[in-house]
């Protein structure tokens, strides 16, 4: 069963009118973008993402509220086509939830998860592009080594990237898992290939430049007095949303909401313990 991470304090934040528009940049299985539209009467939801089977499956989990969803395929690159496609100029309110559905988590055919084996593909939007595969394969041991440092925070990534080049060729998650779990044992909750497959994913997706991207169009795309709401779960996500709305203060252009970061509660950590790392940031267009 599918989850949203911090339902209630999204929705506390979005401030969600009846009569508003708002963008779930993120629509993954649709659990905001639901609990948005269920809020509305004459108002409506942009659903996109850029994952078409995880927006296939959004639709089937809010068919019952479809009346009032506009769904569209893309990237974050695509948001302000999404707008123009529902013919919306500004949104009331955007919600951007960065962290990887359930369903790609838990499908080994989509590569993401180390404890299930598949193909390591890693590929949000499997129409094409570099997969993770690709990157493990034909990347030079210094390139890829900087690469699991830099994005993966990965303090072993040279023996992590010798390893794997030595291993070659790797094809499935559970290869390149077991490894880096040879060449850098570690104790602790988080399995030892943990950080090497967020660097992989990364950047395959490009995800902190699109992440950049949206930072950087969605006081554009965001009306006076709306506001824009973004979850994480990475500490180089995080930073980028707190440098880029505390720009947003600076230049008086927005308010920022959320002084300290929200964090889930202890309750819903219990309940949902891949909520444990999220973070929640959140402010009001001037």
């Amino acid at each position: 069963m599918h989850v949203p991470v911090m339902l209630g304090e999204a929705l506390e934040y979005l401030a969600v009118r009846p009569d508003g528009v708002y963008l779930d940049a993120t629509a993954g299985l649709g659990g905001h973008t639901r609990a948005i539209a269920e809020r509305l009467t004459t108002g409506l939801v942009i659903a996109c993402d850029r994952d078409a089977e995880s927006l296939e499956r959004a639709r089937q989990n809010t068919a019952e509220v479809a009346a009032r969803i506009r769904y569209h395929h893309g990237s974050f690159t695509d948001v302000r086509r999404a707008l123009e496609a529902a013919a919306v100029e500004r949104v009331d309110g955007l919600l951007a939830d960065l962290g990887v559905s359930r369903y790609q988590l838990t499908d080994p055919e989509r590569g993401f998860s180390l404890m299930a084996d598949g193909p390591l593909d890693m590929r949000m939007d499997r129409s094409g592009g570099t997969t993770a595969a690709d990157l493990v394969n034909f990347t030079s041991e210094k390139e890829l080594a900087d690469l699991l440092f830099r994005l993966g925070e990965e303090r072993k990534s040279r023996q992590a990237s010798r390893a794997i080049v030595r291993a070659r060729p790797i094809h499935t998650t559970g290869q390149l898992a077991r490894v880096v779990e040879q060449a850098v044992p570690r104790t602790g909750r988080l399995h030892p290939a943990t950080q090497v497959f967020m660097a992989l994913r990364l950047a395959v997706n490009g995800e902190l430049e699109q992440l950049d991207g949206l930072l950087a169009e969605a006081p554009e795309l965001v009306a006076r007095g709306g506001r824009i709401v973004v979850i994480t779960f990475m500490s180089l996500e995080d930073r980028r949303v707190k440098r880029s709305f505390q720009d947003m203060a600076r230049s008086e252009r927005a308010v920022i909401l959320t002084k300290h970061v929200i964090r889930p509660s202890e309750e819903e950590i219990g309940s949902n313990p891949p909520s444990r790392s999220a973070k929640l940031r959140a402010v009001e267009m001037r």
